[in-house]
């Protein structure tokens, strides 16, 4: 008995000291993307976000680097990110003295007709709080649609008890990223990673291929039916941007030649439609008039439409321009007449 009860405490001390490790230490041992995630935690806690964000999936935290955009912003897109994540980041973002004068929103249409990352990476990274969580939980409940708050199961655990072991940071939830990350060996890597992205202000890539054919997730989409919670989240975003008289323009992030070849014709139109819905009700959102952009398969490098970083810097350049062209009204307060370019419209149209 004496011996069980020594066994039983050791296991106990260990367990222990493993949730301590968890909660205090994920640099040490978390999978690599974490640290770029982080950055973008750390930009939101020291309000230094700039003139404008960047709120999106990872097409756009790979594709849109800030240093090309002719005022400061912040990429605040993350891997798997929907609106969820987006309207988190936002509301911590409008807390701050100067919150930013433009929104820069992107999401493929994957990212609103089915889950993704939320419980893998957005909550168990702590990008979303314990309120975010239970907030999605409300809304999830109040419109029948559960598709987002039950992707994960953990086990078949209720999903109360589950929420609040992801709040605690419960090991269970990491001991694959341990054991892959040989409990303290990520830590330098994670360190550089960090310094990487926040010195990009919050870019980071994911594939780095000199080019892919690979057919992404539109070309499997059989028409665009966004999932009712994520289009309240969405619209969410929207609502939140209006009320606090910030600009929002949604930027088409493109897609490579082979899945463009595959994509069912009906669903460009049927995104722009929605997107379209959105522009009449809220007059400071707008939406590109290139809902699903298509090039060079040498511009991407991976399967899943990632821009490498051939295609980010052109992309970014292509955007920078468009936004001298027409900067946002909300802008230019901080401008000169000298600043706009001659012959060009101070009030940014459709498309822009």
């Amino acid at each position: 008995m004496a011996y069980l009860r020594l066994l039983l405490l050791s296991a106990a001390i260990s367990f222990g000291l493993a949730w301590a490790w968890v909660a205090a230490m994920p640099m040490a041992f978390m999978e690599p993307e974490y640290a770029s995630w982080r950055a973008k935690q750390v930009m939101l806690e020291r309000c230094d976000l700039g003139e404008a964000i960047i709120l999106g999936d990872s097409r756009a935290a790979a594709g849109i680097l800030p240093a090309r955009l002719p005022f400061k912003a912040a990429n605040l897109a993350v891997g798997g990110g929907e609106a969820i994540e987006a309207y988190a980041a936002l509301r911590r973002a409008l807390a701050c003295p100067s919150p930013p004068r433009l929104a820069i929103l992107s999401f493929d249409p994957g990212h609103f007709v089915r889950p993704d990352a939320v419980w893998d990476r957005s909550v168990r990274f702590g990008f979303l709080s314990a309120a975010d969580v239970g907030g999605l939980r409300d809304v999830s409940i109040s419109l029948n649609d559960l598709s987002v708050y039950d992707a994960s199961r953990a086990g078949g655990l209720p999903p109360v008890v589950r929420d609040a072991l992801y709040r605690l940071r419960f090991p269970v939830f990491y001991f694959a990223s341990l054991a892959h990350g040989g409990v303290f060996l990520r830590w330098p890597g994670n360190q550089a990673r960090l310094r990487d992205a926040l010195d990009s202000r919050g870019q980071y890539y994911f594939g780095l291929g000199q080019g892919s054919d690979v057919v992404a997730v539109e070309g499997h989409l059989d028409g665009f039916r966004p999932l009712p919670v994520l289009d309240h989240y969405f619209a969410g975003v929207l609502a939140l941007l209006d009320a606090h008289g910030i600009e929002s323009r949604f930027v088409a992030m493109p897609v490579n030649e082979a899945t463009w070849n595959q994509v069912d014709p009906a669903v460009p139109g049927q995104f722009a439609a929605y997107l379209a819905a959105f522009e009449r009700q809220y007059p400071r959102f707008r939406a590109a008039a290139e809902i699903m952009p298509h090039w060079p398969d040498r511009f991407f490098g991976d399967l899943f439409c990632h821009l490498n970083p051939e295609g980010a810097e052109l992309f970014s350049a292509q955007l920078a321009q468009r936004l001298r062209q027409t900067p946002p009204t909300t802008l230019l307060s901080r401008q000169t007449a000298r600043d706009v370019p001659a012959g060009r419209p101070a009030v940014p149209k459709r498309g822009s």
